[in-house]
Protein backbone atom coordinates (compact mmCIF):
# COMPACT_ATOMS: atom_id res chain seq x y z
CA UNK A 1 0.00 0.00 0.00
CA UNK A 2 2.97 2.32 1.01
CA UNK A 3 4.56 1.71 -2.78
CA UNK A 4 1.26 2.22 -4.60
CA UNK A 5 1.31 5.58 -2.42
CA UNK A 6 4.70 6.74 -3.10
CA UNK A 7 4.20 5.45 -7.02
CA UNK A 8 1.27 7.88 -7.00
CA UNK A 9 2.84 10.75 -5.00
CA UNK A 10 6.10 10.87 -7.63
CA UNK A 11 4.04 9.77 -10.79
CA UNK A 12 5.07 11.55 -14.05
CA UNK A 13 1.95 14.02 -14.04
CA UNK A 14 2.10 14.74 -10.26
CA UNK A 15 5.92 15.60 -10.34
CA UNK A 16 5.37 17.95 -13.63
CA UNK A 17 2.54 19.66 -12.10
CA UNK A 18 4.79 20.43 -8.69
CA UNK A 19 7.21 21.81 -11.11
CA UNK A 20 4.90 23.91 -13.13
CA UNK A 21 3.23 25.30 -10.05
CA UNK A 22 6.20 26.33 -8.40
CA UNK A 23 7.26 27.92 -11.50
CA UNK A 24 3.93 29.71 -11.35
CA UNK A 25 4.05 30.68 -7.98
CA UNK A 26 8.00 32.03 -8.54
CA UNK A 27 7.18 34.15 -11.32
CA UNK A 28 4.58 35.50 -9.38
CA UNK A 29 6.05 36.51 -6.06
CA UNK A 30 8.64 38.04 -8.54
CA UNK A 31 6.22 40.12 -10.29
CA UNK A 32 7.98 43.12 -10.12
CA UNK A 33 11.26 42.49 -11.27
CA UNK A 34 9.91 41.48 -14.74
CA UNK A 35 9.23 44.21 -17.77
CA UNK A 36 5.20 43.75 -18.77
CA UNK A 37 5.52 41.81 -21.88
CA UNK A 38 7.83 39.44 -20.62
CA UNK A 39 5.78 38.93 -17.97
CA UNK A 40 2.73 38.61 -19.71
CA UNK A 41 4.53 36.24 -21.92
CA UNK A 42 5.40 33.90 -19.24
CA UNK A 43 2.00 33.80 -17.17
CA UNK A 44 0.48 33.37 -21.40
CA UNK A 45 2.64 30.26 -21.54
CA UNK A 46 2.58 28.51 -18.00
CA UNK A 47 -1.23 28.40 -17.46
CA UNK A 48 -2.40 26.36 -20.72
CA UNK A 49 0.58 23.98 -19.16
CA UNK A 50 -0.99 24.59 -15.58
CA UNK A 51 -4.29 23.76 -16.57
CA UNK A 52 -3.30 20.69 -18.99
CA UNK A 53 -1.50 19.15 -15.76
CA UNK A 54 -4.27 20.37 -13.52
CA UNK A 55 -6.55 18.17 -15.44
CA UNK A 56 -4.18 14.99 -15.42
CA UNK A 57 -3.87 15.23 -11.62
CA UNK A 58 -5.17 11.92 -10.25
CA UNK A 59 -8.38 11.54 -8.26
CA UNK A 60 -7.87 10.89 -4.20
CA UNK A 61 -10.13 10.57 -1.36
CA UNK A 62 -9.01 12.66 1.61
CA UNK A 63 -7.70 10.82 4.58
CA UNK A 64 -8.34 13.51 7.40
CA UNK A 65 -11.49 14.78 8.66
CA UNK A 66 -9.92 18.24 9.21
CA UNK A 67 -9.30 20.72 6.81
CA UNK A 68 -5.90 21.02 4.99
CA UNK A 69 -3.47 22.99 6.91
CA UNK A 70 -3.37 26.74 4.82
CA UNK A 71 -0.24 28.79 4.30
CA UNK A 72 -0.80 31.68 1.94
CA UNK A 73 -1.86 34.56 4.41
CA UNK A 74 -4.08 37.13 3.36
CA UNK A 75 -1.62 39.81 3.82
CA UNK A 76 0.64 37.78 0.96
CA UNK A 77 -2.78 37.23 -1.36
CA UNK A 78 -2.79 40.95 -1.16
CA UNK A 79 0.91 41.70 -1.68
CA UNK A 80 0.58 39.07 -4.84
CA UNK A 81 -2.44 40.91 -6.06
CA UNK A 82 -1.03 44.25 -5.71
CA UNK A 83 1.94 43.59 -7.63
CA UNK A 84 -0.01 41.98 -10.77
CA UNK A 85 -2.38 44.29 -10.38
CA UNK A 86 0.71 47.41 -10.71
CA UNK A 87 2.05 45.57 -13.22
CA UNK A 88 -0.86 45.13 -15.74
CA UNK A 89 -2.01 48.22 -14.81
CA UNK A 90 -5.28 48.86 -17.47
CA UNK A 91 -4.93 45.63 -19.16
CA UNK A 92 -5.84 44.10 -15.56
CA UNK A 93 -10.04 43.80 -16.44
CA UNK A 94 -11.47 42.00 -18.76
CA UNK A 95 -15.10 41.41 -19.66
CA UNK A 96 -16.22 38.26 -17.80
CA UNK A 97 -17.38 35.62 -19.79
CA UNK A 98 -20.73 33.91 -18.61
CA UNK A 99 -20.66 32.10 -14.90
CA UNK A 100 -23.37 29.60 -14.94
CA UNK A 101 -23.44 30.33 -10.98
CA UNK A 102 -25.06 33.63 -11.83
CA UNK A 103 -28.35 34.13 -13.14
CA UNK A 104 -28.24 33.87 -16.69
CA UNK A 105 -30.65 37.56 -17.05
CA UNK A 106 -27.93 39.26 -14.49
CA UNK A 107 -25.25 41.57 -16.56
CA UNK A 108 -22.17 39.92 -16.70
CA UNK A 109 -19.35 42.64 -15.75
CA UNK A 110 -15.30 42.60 -16.00
CA UNK A 111 -12.91 40.41 -14.00
CA UNK A 112 -9.69 40.87 -12.66
CA UNK A 113 -6.43 39.50 -13.67
CA UNK A 114 -4.98 39.92 -10.43
CA UNK A 115 -8.00 38.62 -8.73
CA UNK A 116 -7.38 35.52 -10.60
CA UNK A 117 -3.48 35.30 -10.22
CA UNK A 118 -4.11 35.49 -5.89
CA UNK A 119 -6.70 32.94 -6.24
CA UNK A 120 -4.68 30.46 -8.58
CA UNK A 121 -1.50 31.34 -6.54
CA UNK A 122 -3.19 30.96 -3.61
CA UNK A 123 -4.24 27.33 -3.94
CA UNK A 124 -1.22 26.17 -5.66
CA UNK A 125 1.06 27.81 -2.37
CA UNK A 126 -0.96 26.19 -0.29
CA UNK A 127 -0.49 22.88 -2.14
CA UNK A 128 2.97 22.52 -2.89
CA UNK A 129 4.14 23.93 0.81
CA UNK A 130 1.72 21.18 2.13
CA UNK A 131 3.32 18.51 -0.61
CA UNK A 132 7.00 19.16 0.75
CA UNK A 133 6.17 18.60 4.54
CA UNK A 134 6.59 15.40 2.99
CA UNK A 135 3.84 12.98 5.05
CA UNK A 136 2.52 10.87 3.22
CA UNK A 137 -0.83 11.35 3.84
CA UNK A 138 -0.83 14.58 4.03
CA UNK A 139 0.46 14.37 0.04
CA UNK A 140 -2.52 12.59 -0.64
CA UNK A 141 -4.84 15.22 1.24
CA UNK A 142 -3.06 17.69 -0.78
CA UNK A 143 -3.85 15.93 -4.29
CA UNK A 144 -7.05 15.43 -3.26
CA UNK A 145 -8.15 19.38 -2.94
CA UNK A 146 -6.01 20.54 -5.37
CA UNK A 147 -7.72 18.53 -7.76
CA UNK A 148 -11.09 19.19 -6.07
CA UNK A 149 -10.28 23.15 -5.97
CA UNK A 150 -8.85 22.70 -9.67
CA UNK A 151 -12.27 21.54 -10.99
CA UNK A 152 -15.07 23.56 -8.91
CA UNK A 153 -12.56 26.99 -8.54
CA UNK A 154 -8.85 27.54 -9.96
CA UNK A 155 -9.43 25.78 -13.34
CA UNK A 156 -12.23 27.69 -14.40
CA UNK A 157 -10.17 31.25 -13.18
CA UNK A 158 -7.16 29.66 -14.94
CA UNK A 159 -9.21 29.40 -18.57
CA UNK A 160 -10.92 32.78 -17.97
CA UNK A 161 -7.01 34.47 -18.03
CA UNK A 162 -6.06 32.81 -21.00
CA UNK A 163 -8.27 34.01 -22.90
CA UNK A 164 -7.75 37.28 -21.90
CA UNK A 165 -4.12 37.26 -21.96
CA UNK A 166 -4.02 36.15 -25.25
CA UNK A 167 -5.78 38.91 -26.26
CA UNK A 168 -3.29 40.95 -24.40
CA UNK A 169 -0.20 39.66 -25.83
CA UNK A 170 -1.09 39.50 -29.35
CA UNK A 171 -3.59 42.50 -29.32
CA UNK A 172 -2.40 46.32 -30.77
CA UNK A 173 -0.75 47.43 -28.00
CA UNK A 174 2.88 47.87 -27.82
CA UNK A 175 3.57 46.63 -24.06
CA UNK A 176 7.36 47.48 -25.09
CA UNK A 177 6.67 50.61 -24.83
CA UNK A 178 4.53 50.88 -21.96
CA UNK A 179 7.25 50.29 -19.14
CA UNK A 180 11.10 51.26 -19.77
CA UNK A 181 12.23 48.93 -16.58
CA UNK A 182 15.84 48.02 -17.09
CA UNK A 183 15.66 45.51 -14.33
CA UNK A 184 17.08 41.83 -15.51
CA UNK A 185 14.89 39.33 -15.56
CA UNK A 186 15.19 36.25 -13.25
CA UNK A 187 15.67 32.68 -14.98
CA UNK A 188 12.87 29.89 -13.60
CA UNK A 189 15.21 27.13 -15.05
CA UNK A 190 18.05 27.97 -12.52
CA UNK A 191 16.09 27.06 -9.30
CA UNK A 192 18.11 25.30 -6.93
CA UNK A 193 15.36 22.32 -5.87
CA UNK A 194 18.00 20.00 -4.68
CA UNK A 195 17.22 20.64 -0.51
CA UNK A 196 13.26 20.72 -1.53
CA UNK A 197 11.88 17.40 0.66
CA UNK A 198 9.92 16.38 -2.36
CA UNK A 199 12.91 16.30 -4.80
CA UNK A 200 14.63 14.23 -2.01
CA UNK A 201 12.18 11.70 -1.16
CA UNK A 202 11.19 11.39 -5.19
CA UNK A 203 14.90 10.94 -5.70
CA UNK A 204 15.00 8.25 -2.94
CA UNK A 205 12.09 6.52 -4.59
CA UNK A 206 13.45 6.13 -7.94
CA UNK A 207 16.82 4.55 -6.21
CA UNK A 208 14.72 1.58 -4.76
Amino acid sequence: MEDQSKALHFSQNVTEFIQLAADFCLLLENTSQFRKKEFIRKLHQLLPLLYLKGSLLPKTESIFDDDNEHFVSEEEWFHIHHQVKQKLAYHDEYPEIFDPQTHEDEMQSTASLSDNMADIYQDLKNFISLYHVGNDDLMNDALWEVKMNFEEFWGQKCANAMRALHRVYYGADDLEEEEEDNQQNPNLEEIDTRNWILTQRQADYKDQ
